[in-house]
């Protein structure tokens, strides 16, 4: 079985795929998962930077895929951030690890800075863990996310990594 190092790193290629085609001084968001495995549980990490001289970023939005569904995910305490994970009905429903049938999957998990002190400053970054799973039996997986700044900017990570 292949290990998800493999799926965080095409997650990482795809969002650094999404980078080099945006708009050069704009964050960008990472994301790393080493102890996962295919079909299996792990740690995601997005790596969240405020690259803006001037604002901070406040919320942070990531998108997990509707075609592979995620059927479970705990978020880490942030301090100062507040985590919430929404959910969406499942077309059929799929049995969890104790056979229990499962009708919901995560599509959603959203951090949002409690207040400003809390929010990342400008030309700095921080990090946001997720515990998810089963992870999807692919070797890329596409996870776009939303930055938004406390100017009021919003920067959408979504494009798609493709060949070449």
């Amino acid at each position: 079985m292949k290990t998800v190092l493999r799926v965080a790193l095409s997650m990482g290629a795809t969002t650094l795929a999404a980078v080099a085609l945006a708009a050069p001084a704009l964050a960008h968001v990472e994301v790393s998962g080493t102890d996962a495995s295919q079909g299996g549980y792990g740690v995601l990490t997005f790596r969240v930077p405020s690259e803006s001289d001037t604002a901070s970023t406040t919320d942070l939005v990531v998108t997990l895929p509707d075609d592979q569904p995620i059927l479970s995910v705990s978020t880490q305490p942030k301090p100062g951030w507040t985590a919430k994970v929404t959910k969406k009905k499942l077309a059929t429903p799929q049995k969890d690890d104790d056979g229990n049938d499962v009708t919901e999957y995560v599509s959603t998990v959203e951090w949002k800075a409690d207040n400003p002190q809390a929010a990342i400053p400008p030309n700095q970054f921080d990090m946001f863990n997720i515990s998810a799973g089963p992870l999807p039996k692919t070797d890329a997986l596409s996870v776009p996310a939303a930055q938004t700044y406390s100017d009021g900017k919003v920067v959408d990570w979504n494009e798609k990594a493709a060949d070449g």
